[in-house]
C-alpha cells in the first residue's frame, strides 16, 4: 500500500507554525521562527545551550523524572511503575530493555493483552550498549538512560488520541519547562523497528533532540506496509538530555551525575579542565555521527584544530577525565543491572553485565582511582534511592557480586598471560577475530592483550602487530545483545488438525483419575478428544500416561491448545466414539509432588542465597526433578543443607496451594515479574500458583493442594552447568525414601567391606587415604629409579639417523612409567619413541632437537601434546612404526 501522512497538526495551524525545508540536510520541519533556515538538529545546527541553560530552572535527574511524570499525570495519563532493565523477565526476543515501548511488546502492541492503563506515562530506565565505546568521549552518549514515554493505544471503538494531542502535549511540556517556543522545531521523519512502522516527529531545540513522537500504525511486510488495527502513540523523551539542557553543563555526565564525577576527579587527582575545551569537544561531537572506527580520532583532531592545540597534548589532557565520565556512566548502568537481579556470566544479559563491569575496572586502573568499584556503585545507589528504593534493597547482593567479579577478573588476567604467550609465538599479527575470541572465551580485554604482547615482544625481540578498533566493545556487545535462538531437542512434528480446542479437566478436578470423552480426530497414532485429564508435556513437567479404553497412552503433547494423545495402538477406535480415559495416578502424584517441590526449592534458594536467584530452567520427571538457578558461585554444603531444611519446614507447615486464573496485567501489578520464574508465559490469562507467604508463579503444571502432600524433599546433588547457573537435583515423597535407602545401602556396604561401623567410615577412609598417598610417593620414587636403571639397558640401542640419535623401543609399563624412562634418555640430540603392549605411544626429544613431536606422533600414530613431548595410541605393527619414525626423521 502507498503510505501518505499529513504532518500538519492542529497546534501548527492554531499557533502559526510554518513548514520549511532545511537548507543543509533537505528535511522538512515545522517552526514558529519565520527566519529559521535550518532544521535545528545537529549537524545542521550547533549546541547553543552549553553555558546557556534553556529552562526556567536547573533540574536534577530526580527532579526531571518527577516533573515529566507529574505533567502527564495532570494531563490524563496514569503513571505506571518502571519495568526491570532485563527484558528477559517478560519477553524472550531481546535481553535488555532498550526503550519504553519494549515494556509493552509483544503482548500489548499485538493486541493480545490490554494495556495496564490507557493512556499511560512511564519513566523507563533503559540500557543500550551499541555506543559503549563512545561513552565519556562525546559528552552525550550513555549506556544507561531514562526514556520518558507517554503512550496511547487506540482501537476503533476506543480511540484515545493521535497526532494532534501528542504534539500539543509535547509542546506544552516544553513550555512548562520554560523552553523558548521559537527555538523548537518538529522535524518530519519516519520510524521503523520490530516489524512496525509509522510517521514521527523529532523534537529539537538549541541543536539537541529532546524527544521523538512516533505514530505506530503499520506492519512492515517485505517492502510493503500493512495497516494495523491498533494505532499506538509511542513517544520517547530523553530525560537525561532535558537535565543537561536545563543545566547547560559542558557534558551530559556533569549534569546527571556531576557530584560523583567531582568525587572521582578528586580521588584520581585530576585537575579541572577549561569548560570551553569540554564544550568544544561536545559541540564538535554533536556535529558528527560517531559510529565508525576512525570517528573518535577524527573528532579529537577537529577539536584540537579548533582550539589550537596539538592532538597528543589534547589526548593527555582529556583522556583521564573521559575515563572518569565513563566510570560514572558504567557504574550507574551496573547499579540498575545488578539491582534488577542480573547475575554476571558468559551468556545472555549476564555476559553484557560482565562486559560493562570489566570495562569499568579497566577505566579505574587507567584513572588510578583508590576508591573501589563498590564505593562508586554505593554512591550511585544513594543518588537513585529516592526514585528507585528497590535498588537499595539489593545492596548486599550488589556489593557481594562486585567483590566476586573483581576476584574473577584478576584470576582471568593471571591466566591470560600464558594464553597470549602461546598466541604471540604462533602469529605475527593479532587481528580483530583473535581479540574477540580472547575476550569471549578467556575474558581478556584487548588492552591487556596488547600490554602482554608488547612485554613479550621486548623480551623476545619479536614484534607482533595489534590493532584495537575504537569500537571494539561495541562490536562485542552487538554480537551478544540480541538474544540468540536457543536450540532445543527436536520432537516429532505434530500433525495439523481442524478441531476445537481441548477442554482441560485436570485444572477443574486435579484429583480426578478417570473421565469420558468423545474422539474428535485420529491421525496416525494420535487421538484427539474433546476433553482430557491427561496433562500434556509443558512448563518443564513430563506428560501423564495411562489408558484410553484398553489402549496404552505413551505420550501426551499440546499444539495450538489442542491435546494430542499418542497411543501404542489405535485399532478399534474411530472418530465419534465416546471413550473412557484413566490416568496412571501414582505417576501423576509423583509428578505433582516433584513439581510443587520445584516451587518450594526455588523459594528456599531465594531465602538462603538472595533475591538475585532466578529460575533458569527446570525439568520435572516421575522419579526426580531438577532446577537451574542463577547464582554467582558454587552453592556451599552449608547453604545446601539450609535450603533443604527450609524446604522441608515449608512442607511440614501444611500450607494450602491455590491455583487461580488471572488477567495478565492484574497478576503483574499484584505480584510483579517474579511470577515468570518458569520463563515467558504467553497470552492474556495466566494461571497463578500460590504457596501463601512462600512462592507465587505463573505455572500451567499440576500441583499438590497442600505442601504436606509433597512429603520429604531430599536434595541429591548440585553442579555448575555454566558460569552463573547452578543445577540442583532433588526428589520428593516416596522417591526421597528410595534415594535415602540407596545412600544407606552404599554406606552399609562400604562399612562392611572395611569391617567397621558406619560412624567410623570418615576416620577410617581418611587414614587409608593418607596411607595410600604415602605409598604412592614411594611407588613414584621406585618408578623413577626403574626409569634410571632402564636407561642403561636401552642407551646402547640408539641408532644414528642424520644428525640425531633415535631410539624406537617397546617397553613394559604404563604411560607415566614410560615418561620416566623417556626423561632419562631424551637428552641433547636424542629422539625417543616408546611403545607398550596396551597401545600407548610416547615421543620425546632432547633439548638440541629442532623437530615437533606432535608432527611425529601424528605421522606414525594418533595423538597430541607439545613440541617437545607427545603421547597417543598406535595401531600398526612395531616394525612399521619404527620404519615410519626413521623415515620422518630423515625427511627433516
Amino acid at each position: 500500500m502507498e503510505v501518505k501522512h499529513d504532518y500538519k497538526v492542529k497546534l501548527f495551524e492554531d499557533l502559526g507554525f510554518v513548514r520549511k525545508k532545511c537548507k543543509k540536510c533537505g528535511q522538512y520541519f515545522w517552526t514558529l521562527d519565520d527566519d529559521r533556515e535550518t532544521c535545528g538538529d545537529s549537524p545542521c545546527d550547533v549546541y547553543t545551550f552549553i553555558g546557556n541553560p534553556i529552562t526556567k530552572k536547573k533540574y536534577t535527574y530526580n527532579e526531571m523524572v518527577k516533573e515529566f511524570l507529574n505533567f502527564f499525570a495532570e494531563n490524563g495519563h496514569t503513571p505506571i511503575k518502571r519495568y526491570p532493565v532485563t527484558a528477559r523477565r517478560w519477553r524472550d526476543d531481546i535481553l535488555l530493555t532498550i526503550a519504553s515501548i519494549a515494556v509493552f511488546q509483544p503482548w500489548v502492541t499485538k493486541g493480545i493483552v490490554e494495556p495496564i492503563a490507557n493512556p499511560l506515562v512511564i519513566a523507563q530506565p533503559c540500557i543500550r550498549l551499541n555506543d559503549i565505546d563512545n561513552v565519556g568521549r562525546t559528552g552525550r552518549h550513555m549506556t544507561c538512560f531514562t526514556m520518558g514515554g507517554h503512550h496511547a493505544f487506540n482501537k476503533e471503538d476506543d480511540f484515545k488520541y493521535w497526532t494532534d494531542k501528542t504534539v500539543e502535549l509535547c509542546f506544552n511540556f516544553m513550555k512548562k519547562l520554560g523552553i523558548d517556543e521559537k527555538s523548537l522545531t518538529f522535524i518530519e521523519s519516519w520510524w521503523e523497528g520490530g516489524g512496525n512502522a509509522g510517521p514521527c516527529y523529532e523534537v529539537i531545540t538549541h541543536g539537541v533532540e529532546l524527544a521523538t513522537l512516533v505514530f505506530m500504525q503499520y506492519e512492515k511486510v517485505g517492502n510493503d506496509y500493512k495497516e494495523i488495527p491498533l494505532k499506538i502513540v509511542d513517544t520517547g523523551y530523553g530525560i537525561e538530555r532535558f537535565v543537561w539542557a536545563s543545566q547547560g553543563t559542558p557534558t551530559a555526565y556533569d549534569a546527571v551525575f556531576g557530584d560523583i564525577v567531582e568525587k572521582l576527579k578528586e580521588n584520581a587527582g585530576i585537575e579541572d579542565i577549561d569548560d570551553r575545551i569540554l564544550a568544544k569537544i561536545t559541540e564538535v561531537a554533536g556535529l558528527m555521527d560517531i559510529e565508525d572506527v576512525g570517528d573518535l580520532k577524527i573528532l579529537r583532531k577537529r577539536v584540537a584544530d579548533k582550539i589550537g592545540m596539538d592532538v597528543e597534548e589534547l589526548n593527555k589532557l582529556i583522556s583521564p577525565l573521559e575515563n572518569i565520565y565513563a566510570i560514572g556512566d558504567h557504574t550507574r548502568c551496573l547499579a540498575f543491572m545488578f539491582g534488577d537481579g542480573i547475575v554476571p556470566s558468559n551468556v545472555k544479559d549476564g555476559y553484557l553485565a560482565r562486559l560493562v563491569l570489566r570495562k569499568t575496572l579497566r577505566y579505574m586502573e587507567k584513572a588510578g582511582l583508590t576508591l573501589s568499584l563498590k564505593d562508586i556503585i554505593q554512591m550511585q545507589l544513594e543518588n537513585l534511592k529516592d526514585l528507585y528504593p528497590e535498588l537499595l534493597e539489593m545492596e548486599d547482593y550488589i556489593m557481594e557480586i562486585v567483590e566476586v567479579e573483581e576476584k574473577k577478573y584478576i584470576q582471568t588476567l593471571n591466566r591470560g598471560r600464558g594464553i597470549v604467550e602461546r598466541l604471540v609465538k604462533s602469529k605475527n599479527e593479532i587481528g580483530l577475530d583473535d581479540l574477540i575470541e580472547l575476550y569471549d572465551s578467556h575474558g581478556l580485554p584487548p588492552e591487556v592483550v596488547e600490554d602482554i604482547a608488547k612485554e613479550i615482544g621486548q623480551k623476545t625481540k619479536k614484534e607482533v602487530k595489534i590493532n584495537i578498533p575504537d569500537n571494539f566493545y561495541t562490536i562485542v556487545a552487538e554480537r551478544h545483545e540480541q538474544k540468540k535462538e536457543e536450540t532445543k531437542d527436536k520432537k516429532e512434528e505434530l500433525p495439523d488438525v481442524d478441531v476445537p480446542e481441548t477442554e482441560l479437566l485436570f485444572y477443574k478436578n486435579p484429583k480426578q483419575k478417570g473421565f469420558e470423552a468423545k474422539i474428535l480426530k485420529i491421525v496416525d497414532n494420535y487421538v484427539i478428544l474433546d476433553k482430557t485429564l491427561f496433562y500434556p508435556e509443558g512448563g518443564g513437567q513430563k506428560y501423564d500416561v495411562g489408558f484410553i479404553n484398553d489402549k496404552e497412552v505413551v505420550e501426551v503433547q499440546k499444539k495450538n491448545n489442542i491435546v494430542y494423545h499418542k497411543l501404542k495402538d489405535v485399532s478399534g477406535l474411530k472418530e465419534g466414539d465416546v471413550v473412557k480415559g484413566v490416568i496412571n495416578w501414582e505417576n501423576r502424584e509423583r509428578l505433582m509432588r516433584n513439581h510443587t517441590a520445584t516451587h518450594i526449592i526455588n523459594a528456599s534458594c531465594q531465602m538462603v542465597l538472595g533475591k538475585h536467584v532466578w529460575q533458569a530452567g527446570s525439568n520435572v520427571e516421575v522419579d526426580k526433578a531438577r532446577l537451574d538457578i542463577t547464582h554467582y558461585e558454587r552453592i556451599s554444603r552449608e547453604e545446601l543443607k539450609e535450603i533443604e531444611r527450609i524446604a522441608n519446614e515449608i512442607v511440614l507447615k501444611g500450607i494450602p496451594i491455590k491455583s487461580t486464573f488471572m488477567n495478565r496485567n492484574e497478576a503483574e501489578q499484584k505480584y510483579g515479574f517474579r511470577i515468570y520464574q518458569g520463563g515467558v508465559v504467553p497470552g492474556n490469562v495466566l494461571r497463578i500458583v500460590e504457596i501463601e507467604g512462600v512462592d507465587i508463579e505463573a505455572c500451567g503444571g499440576t500441583h499438590c493442594e497442600n505442601t504436606s502432600e509433597v512429603g520429604f524433599i531430599k536434595i541429591l546433588r548440585t553442579e555448575r552447568i555454566q558460569d552463573g547457573v547452578e543445577r540442583i537435583e532433588y526428589t520428593s515423597g516416596i522417591n526421597s525414601v528410595e534415594e535415602i535407602q540407596k545412600m544407606e545401602d552404599t554406606l552399609i556396604e562400604s562399612s562392611e567391606i572395611l569391617g567397621i561401623p558406619p560412624e567410623m567410615l570418615p576416620k577410617t577412609v581418611k587414614r587409608f587415604f593418607d596411607e595410600w598417598k604415602e605409598q604412592r610417593k614411594i611407588i613414584e620414587e621406585l618408578q623413577k629409579k626403574i626409569g634410571e636403571l632402564k636407561k642403561y639397558e636401552l642407551m646402547n640401542k640408539f641408532e644414528e639417523v642424520g644428525n640425531y640419535k633415535v631410539l624406537v623401543e617397546k617397553v613394559e609399563g604404563n604411560p607415566k612409567e614410560m615418561l620416566n624412562i623417556a626423561d632419562n634418555l631424551a637428552v641433547d640430540n636424542a629422539i625417543v619413541v616408546l611403545l607398550n603392549d596396551n597401545g600407548n605411544i610416547l615421543c620425546k626429544r632432547g633439548e638440541n632437537v629442532n623437530m615437533d613431536m606432535v608432527e611425529l606422533i601424528r605421522y606414525v600414530a594418533k595423538g597430541g601434546g607439545r613440541e617437545h613431548l607427545a603421547q597417543g595410541k598406535y595401531g600398526d605393527e612395531f616394525e612399521t612404526i619404527k620404519n615410519k619414525v626413521i623415515e620422518f626423521v630423515k625427511s627433516k
